[in-house]
């Protein structure tokens, strides 16, 4: 958990900023949900790893020394989204697009773009069960992603019945699925080599449907290996669509082939076409690519599951998938869903590494500086100051009347750009001294011009 000093909030707000801009573009309604949920709420959501990450709140009062929790921190967006809808489902439309932008809070060891308190990024459209929802919703992390800047993402994508038909043609037990896909949701993590030992460790590998099914899809994985390169090269200009096209047909033969007869993995297999069939007109096209290692750890996902890779970053920027049972577990009624989440941290990270922001935004936290000449100035020095701020303009007021070479001191260190001032002999002549803080460069302008004249400075 951390604190955000200025320069950090100004990158927050601008990402937030792009991301709210996007997904109101694509019809996305706000929402917010209190940080505290009920632990029966979250409990039994997110599978065995999620329930041990989840920040219990102990009960008060008379209850407290039982030890025993009652409430806990929100562990993600999406179990809140689904018992608001089951909640307010007369109050709704049938087709419900939100997004939701609010912290979230994991007992998680921390690690590279990695916090126990940490803001998600969500969309979600609820109502549908057409492939269309995934699409739109890749559309949309697309667009985000591209108008901040981004060009060498891809959106990897796979399906839960296509996982669920590879675990059961190769003749996994049941019981030993869970373990399977936690392992392999950790590939991107700890590389093949650590999914192995993960898969030897859970018992996986002793039994003859984990091999195969292990074996199978970790040849698939090095196939991905072997081209990311090339995929990356996509942001040279010499990976094109077809490229990935080829990809991604190379890896539908594979699975379909291997899974052949088994109707849950067809089923899968075509939403996945599907999906990539639609986003072709859209601004995800030539960047989905199908994962048949994709697992998503997260045990409400019934469908497709998706998420963001960036060159060079281990792990993702954000991902999501389809869970048409969750809200069921709240209202009793069968409702599809679908969403996806962009990690807000992650994106600064990189943004900042890489200097991807607007270099004006870290540049001051003032257009302008108004110094006071003397105590008996005080007065004048407010009334200019309140004068430009009337006008849009952003002023900071030195606030003690110092030696004139403290304040410039001070507006350079703040990289403010320009300080007026108005001494005795200004004030007479109804005039206004504007120093240049980049050049150095000094002039007297009249009161009335100042706004006019530090706008058109400010422009160049």
């Amino acid at each position: 958990m951390r604190d955000f000093l200025p320069a950090d909030v100004r990158r927050r707000e601008y990402v937030i900023g792009v991301i709210k801009e996007v997904y109101e573009r694509y019809g996305f309604e706000p929402l917010e949900t209190p940080a505290v949920e009920n632990i029966e709420t979250l409990m039994g959501k997110y599978g065995e790893e999620g329930n041990q990450l989840i920040f219990k709140i102990l009960k008060r009062g008379e209850h407290e020394k039982t030890g025993q929790a009652d409430l806990a921190l929100r562990y993600d967006l999406t179990v809140p989204l689904a018992r608001v809808v089951a909640q307010y489902q007369n109050e709704l439309p049938k087709f419900f697009k939100r997004y939701q932008i609010q912290p979230v809070w994991r007992a998680d060891r921390p690690a590279r773009g990695r916090f126990r308190e940490f803001y998600q990024c969500d969309v979600d459209i609820l109502g549908s069960r057409s492939m269309l929802v995934e699409a739109e919703i890749c559309a949309a992390a697309s667009d985000v992603l591209t108008k901040l800047g981004f060009d060498d993402f891809r959106i990897k994508i796979n399906h839960r019945q296509v996982l669920t038909g590879i675990l059961e043609t190769a003749g996994l037990p049941l019981d030993k699925y869970a373990d399977f896909l936690v392992a392999l949701d950790k590939i991107d993590k700890i590389g093949q080599a650590g999914v192995t030992r993960e898969f030897e460790d859970r018992g996986v590998f002793l039994t003859p449907g984990g091999q195969k099914a292990g074996r199978f899809l970790l040849d698939l994985q090095l196939i991905l290996v072997e081209k990311a390169t090339d995929v990356d090269a996509q942001v040279r200009g010499d990976f094109n669509a077809d490229d990935r096209d080829e990809l991604n047909a190379r890896m539908l033969g594979g699975i379909e082939e291997f899974v052949a007869g088994h109707e849950g993995a067809h089923k899968g297999l075509a939403d996945l076409r599907r999906i990539l069939e639609l986003t072709e007109g859209t601004p995800a096209k030539g960047k989905v690519e199908i994962d048949p290692t994709l697992a998503r750890g997260l045990s409400y996902y019934t469908g497709a599951i998706m998420e963001i890779e960036v060159t060079d970053l281990p792990g993702s920027l954000g991902g999501g998938g389809r869970y048409d049972n969750l809200v069921g577990m709240f209202s009793g009624q069968d409702v599809p869903a679908c969403g996806f989440s962009l990690g807000l941290e992650r994106i600064i990270v990189v943004m900042t590494e890489r200097e991807m922001f607007p270099p004006q935004l870290i540049i001051s936290s003032a257009d302008v500086m108004v110094s006071v000449w003397n105590e008996q100035s005080v007065a004048d020095s407010i009334a200019l100051a309140q004068e430009l701020r009337g006008v849009g303009l952003r002023v900071d007021l030195y606030p003690e009347a110092d030696k004139l070479g403290k304040q410039f001191k001070y507006a350079a260190a703040q990289r403010i750009p320009f300080v007026a001032l108005i001494g005795d002999d200004e004030r007479s002549r109804g005039e206004v001294s504007l120093k240049d803080m980049r050049s150095g460069e000094q002039r007297s302008i009249k009161r009335e011009n100042l706004a006019a004249t530090l706008r058109e400075a400010l422009s160049n």
